[in-house]
């Protein structure tokens, strides 16, 4: 069933704290013009946050962040590699989530083909290459979640989620709001302890 997050936001509240949506995301399917999968890693990150890109306010590359929740924030990493993000908690504010790593269930050859090998499990485990695979660039930034070509599927199970610091930051490090699904093989990197 998909999510309509135009009425109520009634599986995932964008308007919550971003690391109570961190949390909620894990198990949800997302699907990019028909391609993706299972959310099975996040991290959360907000205006207070020193490792934010909101941190220090809005510019013209993180303007998505303080637009309304339940939309998309898309950023080139290192120059190299898009990252996708849902925008959550109020306007203004500056808060998202970062999707790290899904497991492959739609799209799976297309996906393939976008990222030049067969390994399934190295397909989406990372921000660069989800965002490869499933063909998200800086054309779908500040684009609204409940419309094509995004589309959310709620998940149908109760899923044990694990939390940790996140990773792949210099700043604010200990914060643990990395979230996964526990046990996941599809994870961009194993949870310690």
């Amino acid at each position: 069933m998909s999510l309509d997050l135009s009425t109520t936001f009634a599986a995932i509240d964008f308007s919550a704290p971003s690391d109570e949506v961190a949390r909620r995301l894990i198990g949800v399917t997302v699907l990019v013009g028909g391609v993706g999968g299972r959310i099975v890693e996040t991290e959360a990150y907000d205006a207070s946050d020193a490792a934010s890109h909101s941190f220090k306010g809005p510019t013209p590359r993180n303007f998505a962040m303080f637009g309304p929740p339940g939309r998309s924030y898309v950023y080139r990493s290192y120059g190299m590699h898009w990252c996708l993000n849902f925008v959550c908690r109020e306007p203004d504010h500056g808060a998202g989530v970062l999707i790290r790593a899904i497991e492959p269930t739609a799209g799976i050859e297309l996906m393939r083909e976008r990222r030049g090998l067969d390994a399934l499990k190295l397909l989406c485990s990372g921000p660069g290459r989800l965002c490869q695979a499933l063909g998200v660039s800086a054309a779908l930034n500040n684009w609204p979640l409940d419309r094509a070509p995004f589309e959310l599927i709620a998940r149908e199970e109760e899923v044990e989620v694990v939390s940790g610091a996140r990773i792949g930051i210099s700043k604010a490090v200990a914060m643990p709001w990395r979230f996964g699904w526990a046990g996941s093989a599809f994870l961009s990197k194993p949870f310690r302890g």
